[in-house]
């Protein structure tokens, strides 16, 4: 069987970052069918960064090319996107969120799930070296009986630096903040690892105007587990700051900053394996684990990606969020 021929619709920071990743790949796994973003000026900075890449001139073409397509549009798009490349018997390999709309996602992944359809989320956690290793902690009792988890983001501004080209959308409430690009991660691990989610109480702070959302405060459950999870931005001076963290009755563990997996000493310091890849170093290697995967997922065999309807329970617990309790402050 030949190289999974993958079209790429979305040429912004995520689509990039999976089109890097897929040129550096094995090319008996993985062969860049083409990409097709709807701007002009994205698909110019294509051409002068990657000539080698096909373009495609539309949707209709990138799919008929493709075995499997990868959605990397803003969120409110995903949905068609991903309906039609369904239609047309192909996987589909979508970003999250899965989308921003709960009750159209659950009518696609009802739709989907009856079809046997070859679809997955892209949530990376399920290719983390630090996850991982917070998994083998987890087999040998490091933990114990989990007892509680705590979530923390922090931010010095949204969008991030790097994703200021895509302040339209991301900094709007319609379909970006961070709770619906940061923090689903952290409740799919939460989901994944521990067991099912369910929100208690929430509160949301938002700037005036339409822009995101600037602060959260919520309690929720992980099968019987609580999770505490807090975010907001201003609040660090660093670009990009999180935990996740399992506490038990035998001790704790975290993943920090996206990638570093740490155990707690019993002098209360935290402390990495040897090893550890911190998140730029760690991301590119992931991604060619989640290719590998997303090869597997398009030829039908096993896979351990997130499934649509791992991501819609995880996108039902964010949009709630997002609907609690909300403050409305000035400035931002």
């Amino acid at each position: 069987m030949g190289p999974v021929r993958l079209g790429i619709v979305g040429y912004g920071i995520m689509g990039e970052r999976l089109l890097r990743a897929a040129i550096a790949h094995d090319p008996e796994v993985i062969a860049i069918a083409r990409v097709w973003d709807p701007s002009s000026r994205a698909m110019d900075r294509l051409a002068d960064a990657f000539p080698q890449a096909p373009r495609a001139a539309s949707t209709h073409e990138l799919v008929a090319e493709s075995d499997c397509v990868y959605i990397a549009s803003p969120p409110a798009t995903h949905l068609g996107h991903v309906r039609r490349v369904l239609e047309r018997d192909r996987a589909v390999f979508c970003e999250k969120p899965l989308a921003v709309d709960v009750a159209d996602a659950n009518r696609l992944v009802e739709a989907a799930g009856a079809e046997g359809a070859r679809a997955a989320v892209n949530f990376p956690f399920v290719s983390s070296f630090a996850v991982d290793q917070i998994g083998t902690w987890i087999e040998e009792g490091a933990v114990g009986d989990p007892r509680a988890i705590r979530i923390e983001v922090a931010f010095a501004r949204w969008p991030r630096s790097w994703q200021a080209d895509a302040a339209s959308w991301l900094d709007r409430r319609a379909q970006g903040g961070f709770t619906r690009e940061v923090v689903s991660h952290f409740l799919f691990l939460s989901r994944r690892l521990i067991g099912p989610l369910e929100l208690r109480r929430a509160v949301v702070e938002y700037p005036d105007g339409e822009r995101s959302e600037h602060g959260i405060e919520a309690v929720l459950t992980a099968g019987a587990v609580p999770v505490r999870l807090s975010g907001g931005v201003g609040s660090t001076e660093q670009d990009d700051h999180n935990l996740w963290v399992l506490e038990g009755s035998a001790g704790s563990i975290r993943i920090r900053d996206w990638a570093v997996p740490e155990r707690l000493a019993a002098d209360g310091s935290w402390l990495a394996p040897d090893g550890a890849l911190a998140a730029d170093k760690a991301r590119p290697l992931v991604l060619g684990r989640q290719l590998d995967k997303v090869a597997a997922m398009t030829r039908g065999e096993p896979n351990d990606l997130a499934t649509l309807r791992e991501a819609l329970e995880v996108q039902e617990v964010v949009e709630a969020i997002l609907r609690q309790d909300v403050r409305n402050g000035g400035g931002g």
